[in-house]
């Protein structure tokens, strides 16, 4: 059976997101197993050497590792559940343009605001990094309520991957001291998001 080790609280909770509506559409045998990170003895280091998650062990025991290949792997596992596209379509290019966005710069964004100890050991430095940190992101996210500006879902007015993992994004917001109250069409998505049967069992799950 395959296997897709995710951790509450972290860049996984979209590929969770997937692996539940494509089994809800199709009954597809998805393992999923919440592992702490950060810790030496998670299991996750068993399978991913850089400790990370999503990391998936499919059923003949390969391993794929970044949200970048694992959503789309995922999507394509049931063409039926329509999160992502067909092969040479725009609208798959278009998916795979919001998930390298989301992955770098988005993801990215926010290791400064969380993590600014990486970049620096001073802690009045870390002070500044982080408030840098939330000024990039709020430009980043100026730009994501633009391109969804008009729409329901970011490709193709349905659900895809690329919004299983944008969804990711805007519930960290609080993280950053970013109110979407400032940003009221990504409330409404995000409040469409969240209103989703996968969101609200991937989010169960996670907290069990």
């Amino acid at each position: 059976m395959t296997k897709l080790y995710v951790a509450q609280g972290a860049c996984s909770f979209g590929a969770h997101v997937v692996a539940r509506e494509i089994t809800q559409a199709s009954g597809l045998p998805i393992e999923i197993i919440k592992v702490p990170l950060r810790t030496p003895d998670s299991p996750i280091h068993k399978v991913n050497p850089l400790g990370r998650v999503p990391t998936v062990v499919t059923d003949n025991g390969n391993v794929i590792t970044e949200n970048g290949a694992i959503l789309p792997w995922l999507a394509d596992l049931n063409p039926d559940a329509k999160l992502f596209a067909p092969v040479g379509t725009a609208e798959r290019a278009q998916i795979q343009e919001w998930i390298g966005f989301l992955n770098s710069d988005i993801h990215g964004a926010f290791r400064p605001v969380n993590r600014p100890n990486l970049f620096h050991p001073d802690e009045e430095v870390q002070k500044s990094i982080r408030e840098q940190g939330i000024t990039r992101l709020r430009e980043l996210v100026r730009v994501v309520q633009r391109k969804l500006e008009g729409k329901t879902w970011a490709v193709g007015e349905r659900f895809t991957a690329a919004d299983a993992y944008l969804g990711v994004f805007l519930r960290w917001l609080p993280r950053a001291n970013i109110d979407l109250a400032e940003f009221p069409d990504l409330a409404a998505y995000l409040e469409r998001y969240n209103a989703r049967e996968s969101v609200k069992a991937a989010i169960a799950f996670e907290a069990a």
